[in-house]
């Protein structure tokens, strides 16, 4: 059955469900786009006629367009003709895609703006850095609150409220704090991250299989060296599905994070284009957003299963022997620990 529930579909059915999630958007908004009789309520004016505040390509609506040729027609001038179209903001699909294609290789309208690309090269760093510099504190951080209940005790009650604060409302203070830079920037994408990752990678320590703990004490194992060999190895693969998800999280922060001080990045791109109305290179960069999103997701997918090689099929005998090299060190092992 397709809908059977807890049954995974076939290769061929995922490739299929795959095109679909995909080509049923695409679909509708080719309806919406190129069909006249599902949603086109203004008029795209072909010729003016006599209407003087007419211009050819001016879209007006449809109950302006037909009381204005009412009007002509009683005046016994010569009326306006159109088609029906949608509005300015709804550009087709091929029109999106010329402008994707069109936004890499025209020069910005006013000398001196940055080129897409280079807004969209600006917005990637901001995002790495706020989120580098969050999984450098919260990663060590949220290992310790789920393996420690009294760092949880001590720290989460105060993260649980800190993570319900707005990240842009702290814009004016990182301004006010950093100055006009960057850094202000990365400060909200850190704040956006750095308490959810926390609580996260907290929740996916205190799912570690209790049983591998009861053993590794058992055989006398000090405290540091169950954390260092048992539970940091032992939750690697939920941490590196973690980070995944906590990126795609920095993403969302973006757009807020890169009109705080002076505006720059993808969203002064989509702001400009916004201003003169060319919506179709709006949708372009919206896009290109998601498409950049996407394809780093699949690629930390594909990094993973090397990485991580005993949670599926894929196997790389370097990443195996940095693994078998690193749980071979030598580590203190005293009873003295455990008091």
């Amino acid at each position: 059955m397709i809908f059977a529930i807890h049954t995974e579909p076939g290769p061929r059915a995922k490739i299929a469900l795959t095109v679909a999630s995909f080509a049923l958007p695409l679909l509708l908004w080719c309806l919406v786009s190129y069909n006249s009789h599902v949603w086109h309520p203004m008029m795209r004016i072909t010729s003016a006629g006599d209407v003087s505040w007419m211009q050819e390509g001016t879209l007006v609506e449809h109950d302006v367009f037909d009381a204005e040729n009412a009007r002509m027609v009683q005046s016994e001038l010569l009326p306006a003709q159109g088609i029906a179209a949608n509005p300015v903001y709804l550009p087709a699909p091929h029109e999106v895609a010329l402008a994707f294609y069109k936004a890499f290789v025209t020069p910005p309208q006013r000398e001196g703006d940055p080129w897409l690309h280079e807004s969209l090269l600006h917005s990637i760093r901001t995002i790495m850095w706020g989120f580098l510099l969050s999984a450098l504190v919260g990663i060590p951080l949220g290992v310790l609150c789920g393996s420690f209940p009294v760092l949880r005790q001590l720290s989460e009650p105060f993260i649980e409220f800190f993570r319900y604060l707005p990240a842009p409302a702290f814009g004016a203070l990182a301004v006010a704090v950093l100055g006009i830079s960057d850094a202000p920037k990365i400060a909200i994408i850190f704040i956006g991250t750095f308490f959810q990752q926390v609580l996260v990678v907290a929740n996916t320590t205190r799912r570690f299989d209790p049983a591998l703990l009861e053993a590794s004490q058992t055989l006398g194992a000090s405290r540091l060296r169950i954390l260092f060999r048992v539970i940091i190895p032992g939750i690697l693969p939920e941490l590196y599905r973690d980070q995944r998800i906590l990126l795609g999280w920095a993403w969302t922060y973006l757009i807020v994070a890169e009109v705080v001080g002076e505006s720059t990045g993808i969203t002064w791109f989509i702001n400009q284009q916004a201003k003169y109305r060319l919506f179709d290179n709006v949708y372009a960069a919206i896009l290109i957003i998601g498409i950049v999103g996407l394809l780093t997701d699949l690629i930390l997918a594909a990094v993973g299963r090397n990485l991580f090689p005993w949670t599926g099929v894929a196997r790389h005998k370097p990443v195996q022997q940095a693994i078998t090299w690193w749980n071979n060190l030598p580590m203190r092992n005293t009873r003295d620990d455990q008091e």
